[in-house]
C-alpha cells in the first residue's frame, strides 16, 4: 500500500513539474514560433505554435532595414559586453583577492561599507550617474555602460567568499617559496576558484548583454544603441512589427543560450569546488 501510495505520489510531482516546465518554456516557444510570422498572424493565432504561414521576412526586415542598422547594434553590444567582462575580470577578481587574501587596516570595515552600498536602490543612482558621465565626457558613449558594471559591489562578494575558502596553508606555502601575491593569486587562487568566477562572468554577462534601461538612459545616438533598445524601436510610434521584434529577441538570445552551454560545466564543478585536493 505503502508503495503504491508513493508512486502515485512520484507521477503527481513529475506531472506538476512538467506542466511547470511547459510553462517556463513556452515564452521562448511563442518568441520562436512568431518570428517566423507575420505581425497578424501573431496577433490573431498567438497560441498557434507552428505558423500556418511560415515567413522569413521578419529577419529580412531585421537586416535590410532602411532606418536602422542590426548588424551595428549586434556589433555595438558585442564590444561593450566584451569588454565589460574583460576589465570585470580583472578588477573584480583582484579587489576579490585583496578583501580575502591580503591583511590590511580597516580591511572588514571597508568590505562591510561596500555591501552596505548593496542596500541602496539602483535607480536613486540613475541622475548621479548622469551627471558623473556628463562632466567626464562618457555620456552618450559605451563607456558610460561598461565602467559601472565592471566595478559592481556585488560581484566582489562572490569570489571574495570563494577565495576565503581556499586554505591559508596553500598560501602560506606558496609564500614560502618566494612567490608575490600576484603569482599566488593568478597560480593557486584562480585556478582552484575557476568554477565561482566562471559563473560570476556568465551572470554579468547575461545582464550585460540584456541590459535595457541602460542604453536607454545614457546613450542618445542611434548608430551607438544597444540590440536591446534597438529592437524596443520596431515597437515605436503607431506602427507595431511584432514579427520582427520576436525575430530580433531570437537573434538577441542565441549568444545567451550559447554562452549558457559553454560554461555549464563549471556549474557541475562548482558542487565540489569547496574539496581541498590531496
Amino acid at each position: 500500500m505503502r508503495a503504491k501510495q508513493e508512486k502515485i505520489l512520484k507521477i503527481v510531482i513529475t506531472a506538476i513539474m512538467v506542466i511547470l516546465g511547459l510553462i517556463c518554456i513556452y515564452p521562448f516557444i511563442f518568441m520562436l514560433s512568431s518570428s517566423f510570422k507575420t505581425s497578424g498572424d501573431v496577433l490573431s493565432t498567438p497560441l498557434q505554435i507552428i505558423p500556418s504561414n511560415f515567413t522569413m521576412m521578419n529577419f529580412e526586415t531585421l537586416f535590410n532595414n532602411e532606418f536602422y542598422d542590426f548588424f551595428q547594434w549586434f556589433g555595438n553590444t558585442v564590444v561593450m559586453t566584451g569588454l565589460t567582462l574583460i576589465l570585470k575580470f580583472f578588477i573584480i577578481t583582484i579587489t576579490a583577492y585583496g578583501f580575502a587574501k591580503i591583511k590590511f587596516p580597516g580591511r572588514d570595515a571597508i568590505f562591510l561599507v561596500l555591501l552596505a552600498g548593496l542596500m541602496i536602490p539602483s535607480d536613486i543612482m540613475i541622475m548621479p550617474r548622469y551627471i558623473i558621465f556628463k562632466n567626464l565626457g562618457i555620456l552618450n558613449t559605451m563607456w558610460s555602460l561598461i565602467l559601472p558594471a565592471a566595478v559592481d559591489v556585488y560581484f566582489v562578494f562572490l569570489p571574495r567568499q570563494a577565495f576565503v575558502a581556499v586554505p591559508e596553508a596553500l598560501s602560506e606555502a606558496a609564500r614560502i617559496d618566494g612567490c608575490s601575491h600576484f603569482t599566488i593569486y593568478r597560480r593557486i587562487i584562480l585556478p582552484l576558484c575557476m568554477p565561482q568566477v566562471s559563473t560570476m562572468l556568465l551572470f554579468s554577462f547575461v545582464w550585460s548583454w540584456n541590459d535595457y534601461m541602460g542604453p536607454y538612459l545614457y546613450i542618445s545616438d542611434i548608430n551607438k544603441q544597444m540590440i536591446s533598445v534597438g529592437i524596443k524601436l520596431f515597437a515605436s510610434g503607431l506602427a507595431q512589427d511584432y514579427g520582427a521584434q520576436m525575430a530580433g529577441a531570437t537573434l538577441v538570445l542565441i549568444p545567451v543560450i550559447v554562452a549558457f552551454f559553454l560554461c555549464q560545466k563549471y556549474f557541475v564543478e562548482g558542487i565540489t569546488a569547496g574539496a581541498v585536493k590531496g
